[in-house]
Formats: C-alpha cells, sequence, structure tokens
C-alpha cells in the first residue's frame, strides 16, 4: 500500500480520535429553541472559559470543570459553536437555535395601494412570519387572507407559509371603494387598505339639442361597466364632422356629465368618446 494512503488514514483516526476526546468534555443540547434557557454541562477538573459563538455575538463565562453552566436564553436564531478552553486542552461542539414556535409578528406587504375594478388576480399580498425575537419562522404556519368591500363581500384564501413566507392573488371587486386586506396567523393579523376606483367607461352616451345657433352635447351620467360614477376630471372628447372638416371639444367631467357647446353645420356627424372607448354617434341634418 502506498505511504500517502496510509498517512490519510492515520490523519482520519487521529481525528476521530479527537473528535470523540472533544465530545466528553461538555453535554449539550443540539437544538435549544430562542428565548428557553439552557445549560452545559463540562466534565474534568481545574478552571476553564466556555466561549458561545454565534449569529453576531460572543458569550463567555469562566467555569469550574465538572460544573454546568447555565444560559438564561439565547434570542437570535442560528446555528452556535460552543468552545471549551482550559489549560490542558480545547474542545468544541455545535449546537442550533432554532424560532419559538409561536408566531408574535406579521410582515404583509400589499400591491398596489390603488388600482382599478374587476381586475382578476390583479391584487397581491405576501406575509413573513415571526417569532416574539424577530427570528423568521419557517417551520410551515397557516396563513388565513381575506379581502372585504364596504358592501360586505369578501375573498378568501388559506395558505401554508413555506420558509417563513406565503402570498396570494386576489381580484378587485366589482365595486370601488377601500377594501381591507388582512392576513391572519392565529390570533395574529395585519391589515392594510387597497383603494379601489372605477374601471373605463362603459356604455357612454350623449344627447344633442339646439341652442340659437349652436348644439348643445351633454353625455349621460358616466359610469363603468359595474355601474361605477366614473371620477370628476375624466376628459370626454366630442367630435363633429361635416364636409371632410373635423372639430373636436375635450370637455372634464362635473358631477358625472361633461358638456361641450359646438358650431350647427347641417349633415354633421356628432360623437363622443373618453381615452379609447367610443359611444353612440349622433347625425345632424337640420
Amino acid at each position: 500500500m502506498p505511504r500517502s494512503t496510509f498517512l490519510v488514514a492515520g490523519l482520519a483516526l487521529a481525528a476521530a480520535h479527537l473528535a470523540f476526546a472533544q465530545s466528553e468534555r461538555m453535554n449539550l443540547p443540539k437544538i435549544v429553541e430562542a428565548g428557553s434557557g439552557f445549560s452545559i454541562q463540562s466534565s474534568g477538573s481545574g478552571k476553564a472559559t466556555l466561549y458561545l459563538i454565534g449569529p453576531g455575538r460572543v458569550l463567555k463565562q469562566d467555569l469550574q470543570l465538572g460544573d454546568t453552566a447555565s444560559f438564561s436564553s439565547l434570542y437570535h436564531a442560528g446555528h452556535y459553536l460552543a468552545v471549551l478552553v482550559s489549560q490542558s486542552f480545547t474542545a468544541s461542539d455545535s449546537f442550533d437555535v432554532v424560532p419559538a414556535g409561536k408566531p408574535a409578528t406579521l410582515s404583509f406587504l400589499a400591491k398596489p395601494s390603488r388600482l382599478p375594478v374587476g381586475l382578476h388576480d390583479a391584487i397581491t399580498g405576501a406575509v413573513y412570519v415571526f417569532d416574539a425575537y424577530h427570528n423568521l419562522i419557517t417551520a410551515p404556519t397557516q396563513v388565513a387572507f381575506e379581502l372585504s368591500n364596504p358592501s360586505g363581500g369578501t375573498q378568501q384564501r388559506s395558505v401554508t407559509a413555506r420558509d417563513g413566507s406565503a402570498w396570494t392573488a386576489m381580484d378587485s371587486t366589482a365595486q370601488q371603494g377601500a377594501d381591507k386586506f388582512a392576513a391572519r396567523v392565529g390570533n395574529i393579523t395585519s391589515t392594510r387598505v387597497v383603494a379601489q376606483v372605477p374601471g373605463d367607461p362603459c356604455g357612454l352616451k350623449m344627447n344633442v339639442h339646439p341652442v340659437g345657433e349652436k348644439l348643445q352635447l351633454t353625455t349621460d351620467p358616466v359610469r363603468d361597466c359595474n355601474g361605477n360614477a366614473i371620477s370628476d376630471g375624466t376628459v370626454v372628447t366630442f367630435t363633429e364632422r361635416y364636409g371632410g372638416a373635423q372639430s373636436t371639444v375635450d370637455a372634464p367631467l362635473k358631477r358625472g356629465i361633461a358638456e361641450a357647446t359646438m358650431q350647427v353645420h347641417p349633415g354633421a356627424t356628432l360623437s363622443v368618446a373618453s381615452g379609447v372607448v367610443m359611444g353612440n354617434q349622433i347625425g345632424w341634418a337640420k
């Protein structure tokens, strides 16, 4: 057998003996819940120093070998290294601090904060679940989502959080208003407000009647396809086509209605539109 093979085998055996010797020096739990007290039992005689090295911190405690080192709690979840140092040896072992089992706070993100009514899967919500010490709880956790509107309609979803997070998508409802979007874990609830505004105008219609030598064009109350009143200030365009010419007037909605005055041109065609939405046409023969 080559000499290098004997050397590797010898090193492996020495490492195994060292690990065994180290494990005899300390007895510690492998898993500790955040916020819970625990202890580490040492063996031997003489003075030693115990170091706990973890995420962002190092704890030091002097002790007499053979005694038990007690710790009231560790709050930050993560992997910790315990190192016992005396004049004659150094021993080490590791353990994990896991998040406390009970959720305490939620970080809830809802987007967008404002959108039109009647859109499928347009509202998204994402939740991150934390314990009382701000550790992300990675164990599967049930999250209930609910979107409710002022008229009492609700949408509900139940999602299992994986690795500390859960998300869902909701439809924007048919009615305008301030909807409440809530995420709940146990008795902990976080709520966001989603403003739903009217969609595009639907069924746009106008009436025309003469006023002296001019024409008065007036829309019916402008609403979206779900019956929500379109917001004042929305621009409506009136168009008059006659003899190969064309004239237009833009008018904002006021109290839900747009009005404009145009010149009389016999044989003209009058139409109305808002954005890409076309309304009715009226031929003026007088």
